[in-house]
């Protein structure tokens, strides 16, 4: 599955709820019982949540929208490599108003930087696990969600300005 979805109807993507953001749609998939991805959205209309799970996240997402101290509590499904997890726990513990570049995080893993950005792209659970809060050596913006450009380098600005990054 990509990070974008242009589409919501007919592209094979079952969302329990769409939640509208400034110049993207966050999609959530879940179950009743865990979070299994939440995916960045090109903007279109806002869908109801179809569970409680949902209805829950929706609130949450919606809180950190209007407030970036907002801290998350979702039950997020386990997903994964071992690697990617160690990268994903690096980096949820990025504290808000705050970056780390791809290479500190690899140092601190014993990794290589690409081997980072390619864990952040697979990030299941943007805006949670704040792969935003990534950025290549320098302070450049670096990847967004396995893309280099367009629609999610904007998502990222703007989610790094909400935080005050």
């Amino acid at each position: 599955m990509t990070a974008i979805a242009a589409r919501v109807s007919g592209d094979g993507l079952d969302y329990q709820a769409l939640i509208a953001a400034p110049g993207f749609c966050l999609g959530v998939r879940c179950d009743d019982d865990e979070v299994q991805r939440i995916v960045f959205l090109l903007p279109s209309p806002e869908v109801a949540p179809k569970n409680a799970l949902a209805a829950e996240t929706v609130r949450q997402l919606t809180a950190y929208l209007g407030d970036a101290e907002f801290v998350f509590g979702l039950p997020l499904r386990p997903s994964g490599t071992f690697f990617q997890r160690r990268v994903w726990q690096q980096i949820a513990a990025i504290p808000t108003h705050q970056t780390r570049a791809y290479g500190e995080i690899a140092k601190a893993l014993h990794n290589a930087p690409r081997a980072v950005g390619q864990a952040c792209g697979a990030n299941p659970f943007p805006v949670i696990v704040p792969c935003h809060r990534v950025l290549a050596a320098g302070g450049g913006l670096g990847g967004f969600a396995r893309q280099n450009g367009g629609f999610l380098l904007d998502v990222k600005r703007w989610l790094l300005a909400h935080e005050g990054c």
